[in-house]
C-alpha cells in the first residue's frame, strides 16, 4: 500500500504531464505567442510555473536549499523576457526536481501541518498542495489554448 506521500506525489506527476506534453512540441518562435491582448506570453508561463514550483519547495515544505527570484510573480506580467527554450526547459526540469524531491521527504504527520502564506493563506500542507496540482493544470491549459490560437 502507499503512503500518503506517493500517492500524492502520483497525482501531482500524472496532473503534470498536462504541461510536460506540450513542452515536448514547443518551439522557440511559440514562446512570444499571444492571445489577442493578453498579458502573457507562452514563454512567460512556462517560466511562472517554474517560479511557484520553487516558492512551494521553499516556503510550504520548507526547502531552504531553494534560491529563487519568482520574478513572475514579482511583476505580474509579461517583460517579454522568455524567450529562450532550452533555458526555459531547463529551468521547469529544475524546479520539477527541488519540489519533487522536498515532498518526498514528508512523512504522514507532514501533511496536517498547518502553513501559512501571504498568497493563499492558512492551510494543511495537503490542502496547499492541492494548490500547486491545480496551479500547473491551470495555467497548462492556458498555455495550450495560447500555443493553437496564439500569435
Amino acid at each position: 500500500m502507499k503512503t500518503k506521500t506517493e500517492v500524492l506525489l502520483d497525482l501531482w506527476i500524472e496532473s503534470r504531464t498536462r504541461f510536460t506534453k506540450l513542452l515536448d512540441g514547443i518551439s522557440e518562435a511559440d514562446l512570444a505567442k499571444k492571445l489577442g491582448n493578453s498579458p502573457n506570453s507562452a514563454g512567460f508561463l512556462i517560466r511562472h510555473i517554474g517560479d511557484v514550483e520553487l516558492l512551494f519547495a521553499k516556503n510550504v515544505f520548507g526547502d531552504s536549499s531553494v534560491k529563487v527570484v519568482a520574478k513572475t510573480v514579482i511583476d505580474q506580467r509579461d517583460s517579454g523576457e522568455w524567450t529562450n527554450l532550452d533555458e526555459l526547459k531547463n529551468y521547469v526540469v529544475g524546479s520539477f526536481e527541488k519540489l519533487h524531491s522536498i515532498v518526498s521527504q514528508q512523512v504522514e504527520e507532514d501533511w496536517e501541518q498547518v502553513i501559512s502564506t501571504k498568497e493563499f493563506g492558512t492551510k494543511s500542507k495537503s490542502e496547499a498542495f492541492g494548490r500547486i496540482v491545480s496551479h500547473t493544470a491551470y495555467h497548462a491549459g492556458q498555455l495550450a489554448i495560447v500555443l493553437k490560437y496564439g500569435q
